[in-house]
Order: structure tokens, then sequence, then C-alpha cells
């Protein structure tokens, strides 16, 4: 079993979900979330996972984060995505979310 590291992201999260990450063809271990505001003003950002088979769990909900604001999140826990799992997040605002992931990928 190889293990890659590897960086997910997504620049200008939509204000509906969009996936930031999929598992395809391995087991993932997400490390950590960097949810960044880029704007000028606050808004809110959700973060949820899909499971292939069933459906999405809410990881995070409408959480707050101040205009020019990083907010650091899943620090020190770890989720396992499966086969076809993904990880979607959507904001209050248009063009005012960048995320990025550390992933660990197990093959």
């Amino acid at each position: 079993m190889a293990n890659t590291f590897k960086n997910a992201h997504s620049a200008n999260v939509a204000t509906s979900y969009t996936t930031i990450y999929a598992a395809s063809g391995v087991t993932t271990v997400i490390l950590g979330m960097s949810l960044c505001n880029k704007s000028s003003a606050t808004i809110t950002a959700s973060v949820q996972m899909q499971d292939a088979g069933s459906a999405a769990r809410v990881m995070l909900n409408d959480v707050s984060i101040p205009a020019g604001s990083t907010l650091e999140v899943l620090s020190g826990q770890k989720y396992i995505l499966e086969d076809t799992d993904t990880i979607q997040a959507k904001a209050s605002a248009t063009n005012a979310l960048d995320v990025v992931m550390g992933v660990m990928e197990i093959s």
C-alpha cells in the first residue's frame, strides 16, 4: 500500500455545494482544511461529506468567517473518505471563499 500526500483546493467557492475533493480509487485521510475569506465582509461557510451510499453529512454549518481571515478546521482530527466519497463546501457570497485541504491517499 502506497501513501501519497496531496493538496486539494478550490478558489471562489460557489453559494451552492461545490466539490473540493473526490476520493477516486483510493482511501483518503483528511489531514487538515483551511477556509479563507478573501472578501471585505464577513461571510459564512458550510462543509459536508458526501458518501456515495448515503445522504450528505454536514461537518460545518454556516460558520462565520470575518473579512480577510482564514479559519483552520479539522485541526487534530482525521476523517476517512472511501472510494467515491467527496468533500463539498459552499459560501454565503460568491468569489469570497477559497478552500485548501491536505490529504493522504492510500492506494
